[in-house]
């Protein structure tokens, strides 16, 4: 599991980097200051959970069990929800994209506790 959470931060980093100077190269002229902010929000959170990816498969390669593998999930989830509403919202401007942002929310904060359980035994 420790590979796979390693491999999906890794990809998730590089598609935040693209979003990234997609949003500031393309999207700073095509966007309202307003939808440019989200679109700058769902990328800076992708980029902290990626990241949190790679402590997720640190820990597991030293704690092997439930916890780690969980918070994983949760992040890579987390993202894809969190990140994901955000970008279409921003991308779109269909306001009710932000209704399902909090779900992702609710991921990450499940994994945060997650990989804090996972941690307290190393």
């Amino acid at each position: 599991m420790q590979r796979l959470f390693a491999q999906a931060g890794a990809i998730s980093g590089f598609i935040a980097v693209a979003a990234g100077a997609f949003g500031a190269h393309a999207l700073r002229a095509r966007l309202p200051l307003d939808r440019l902010v989200v679109f700058e929000t769902a990328v800076r959170y992708q980029m902290y959970h990626a990241v949190a990816l790679f402590a997720v498969a640190w820990i597991a390669s030293r704690v092997p069990g439930a916890f780690a593998e969980r918070a994983g999930w949760l992040f890579i989830g987390g993202t894809a929800i969190f990140s994901g509403s955000l970008y279409l919202l921003a991308l779109t401007g269909h306001r009710w994209f932000g209704a399902i942002t909090p779900l992702g929310g609710v991921a990450f904060l499940a994994g945060w506790v997650s990989l804090a359980l996972a941690a307290r035994d190393l």
